[in-house]
């Protein structure tokens, strides 16, 4: 079976207020079913310099029909510069749970 129609986008947040303002508005709006959040320890290059931040991984399941949504909230949410916003396709999965991410995500016919 072939579910192209949904990912998974991936972001990250130091702030808990913003990860909070973020998460909440992504499913008020309906255009995330879930949305999962773990610590990580993040190292990377910014500016020239290695960075490292303690942050949180947000992994949020919805459809590719509504990614550009999904990026213009997080971006209107974020406070960081350059945030992190990637989007893999979920290639498989459980039918019934990926009806249940079509159920709860907004319909762009609406």
């Amino acid at each position: 079976m072939s579910n192209e129609t949904f990912c998974v986008v991936m972001t990250t947040f130091s702030d808990e207020s913003v990860g909070e303002k973020l998460i909440h508005s992504l499913l008020n709006q309906k255009l995330a079913a879930c949305v999962q959040v773990q610590s990580i320890d993040s190292y990377y290059h910014w500016k020239g310099q290695i960075q490292s931040d303690q942050e949180k991984l947000v992994i949020i399941k919805t459809t590719t029909a509504l990614y550009q949504a999904v990026e213009a909230d997080i971006l209107a949410n974020h406070n960081y510069e350059t945030p992190e916003i990637i989007c893999l396709p979920i290639r498989d999965g459980y039918r019934t749970y990926l009806n249940w991410i079509r159920g709860e995500t907004q319909s762009l016919s609406r």
